[in-house]
């Protein structure tokens, strides 16, 4: 076999490639952005300083909306609206709050995070994580790594803040490089970030702010939160199994042998490879109750003729009151299986421990909501003006002008998603930013929100894992220089960007063969095209 240079020893030779340059400037001109809380501020205020601009020059384009359809002018044109004038001012006045509260994606996520905050503050999270990986066979111990990682993206952050130590503290047991470990939980836990088998908090965020999107052109457009469900459910056992490969055919044979006098005395202190408790054992079948008793009352209301929650007038399952209120059942579920493992290893024994879990659930939220409040005027002003509205024709009138509105304009796209992604590494902000352009301009040449929604979640997660722009990125090489003492940012890019390479390639092709050969749909009750 080829024997490859470790990072480190290509760092200490200066033997720097035009490419790992290539992320230094990245990473250079990423620190010069501001914080996205500033940043959702600036433009705010930038869309209101340009709509004065644009309302003062009569921007305007052919609403390609059939005449007499809902909020279509009389004479057919959509025109900048200005908001610096007086009319402008006392509308911002009186909607901030209106803005604020009414913004979809703060709601889901606030409920949702409610029952995550029981799962984890119990201790059921980390149980369940740890058993899965190190109940693995030796062999399959990587696979294990990626594909747990993955999983854990149900409950957000918990994978970056227990995976991906414990991939590197089991590789190390194990006598194998531990930033290889690392790297494979990482892949999962962040590269594979939009894929999984169950509904996560991140799906009822997206869809909130693509439904906000959506209805620039179309008032009464909903998405829901499994709309993108059937692929991502797929979709993880392809992030699985390129992650899997790519971890040992191409990141440990290149890191090659480990050199145990680089690492931290410590290293292995924190006890993250010790197997479960017989207590935690029991916990975890008492969560698994908790869970078939969930999934019971689930098909209860959803599968009888009789079924509760499906559409009160047509009976349909995908269009009804179950999938609407989908991020309660995230919330019914996660307390459900949170405080049976909780009771039964002694965690959680009083309705307090409850609260408390939720209380601290929502208080680790306080930067979220802060930039909520700034992302939620962003959006409404952008919709205010017509500036998306605008925005989003002229560029599709640009696709359709230069031949660019078949299927393959979303390989185009979702390189686009993962450029920005380099510099704005939040799943929901970066959305937050491009989904009022991005969503009517491809809903406008004939696809579905839904769709494109599923399109951006490929670009954004597959360059997770290179940008220092990402919120756990510092923690993670923090880490990392725990095995390897004089680990640098760009070894660590070097490191992840095979994963980003082959992660784009594949799942843009899986993607474009799904959804436009196959035709399947991406989600329960998603169309592929969009029909006004």
């Amino acid at each position: 076999m080829t024997e490859f240079p470790t990072p480190t020893a290509q760092h200490e030779k200066g033997k720097r490639n035009a490419f790992t340059r290539f992320l230094d400037g990245v990473e250079w001109l990423g620190n010069l952005l501001p914080h996205p809380v500033t940043l959702f501020a600036l433009l705010a205020l930038g869309i209101v300083l340009l709509s004065g601009l644009m309302g003062w020059m009569g921007v305007a384009v052919q609403d390609p909306r059939p005449a007499g359809s809902p909020n279509v002018a009389e004479d057919g044109m959509i025109r900048a609206v200005s908001l610096v004038n007086g009319d402008g001012v006392r509308r911002i006045f009186t909607g901030l709050v209106d803005n604020f509260t009414s913004f979809a994606p703060l709601g889901v996520v606030l409920v949702a995070m409610l029952g995550v905050g029981v799962a984890e503050k119990s201790g059921l999270l980390s149980a369940a994580v740890r058993s899965m990986v190190l109940g693995a066979p030796p062999k399959l111990v990587t696979v294990a790594i990626v594909f747990a990682g993955i999983i854990s993206n149900t409950a957000s952050e918990v994978g970056y803040v227990v995976l991906i130590p414990l991939g590197g503290a089991i590789y190390y047991a194990l006598g194998r490089h531990p930033l290889a470990g690392m790297a494979a939980a990482f892949a999962g836990v962040s590269g594979g970030y939009s894929a999984n088998l169950l509904i996560g908090t991140i799906d009822p965020l997206l869809a909130g702010i693509t439904q906000e999107a959506a209805q620039l052109i179309d008032p009464e457009y909903t998405v829901l939160a499994t709309a993108n469900w059937y692929f991502m459910f797929v979709s993880t056992f392809l992030v699985a199994g390129i992650g899997s490969l790519v971890s040992i055919y191409i990141v440990e044979p290149k890191l090659g042998p480990y050199d145990a006098s680089k690492a931290d005395p410590d290293v292995l202190d924190e006890g993250m490879m010790q197997p479960l408790t017989d207590t935690e054992r029991k916990g975890l079948r008492w969560a698994g109750v908790a869970l078939v008793g969930v999934l019971a009352l689930m098909a209860l209301t959803l599968v009888p003729e009789w079924g509760v929650l499906r559409n009160a007038e047509t009976g349909d399952r995908m269009d009804s009151p179950f999938f609407d209120g989908f991020v309660v059942w995230i919330l019914i579920f996660f307390i459900a299986i949170g405080y049976a493992y909780g009771r039964a290893t002694g965690s959680m024994k009083t309705d307090r421990d409850v609260i408390d879990a939720m209380s601290a659930a929502l208080s680790a939220l306080g930067l979220y909501i802060v930039l909520v409040f700034f992302a939620a005027q962003f959006v409404a002003f952008f919709g205010w003006t017509n500036l998306g509205a605008i925005t989003a024709v002229t560029g599709a009138n640009f696709l359709v002008e230069s031949g660019m509105t078949g299927p393959v304009v979303f390989f185009a796209f979702i390189a686009i998603c993962a450029v920005i992604n380099l510099s704005l590494g939040s799943a929901s902000a970066q959305w937050a930013v491009t989904a009022p352009i991005f969503v009517p301009m491809l809903m406008l040449i004939g696809y579905s929100p839904e769709v494109i929604q599923a399109a951006y979640r490929i670009g954004d997660s597959t360059t997770n894992i290179i940008t220092p722009m990402m919120s756990y990125f510092g923690l993670i090489l923090a880490w990392a220089t725990r095995y390897q003492k004089d680990l640098g940012v760009g070894t660590l890019i070097a490191m992840m960007l095979p994963y980003t390479i082959f992660f784009i390639t594949a799942w843009s092709v899986f993607f474009y063969l799904w959804t436009f050969v196959f035709g399947l749909p991406v989600g329960p009750g998603s169309p592929t095209l969009y029909n006004p």
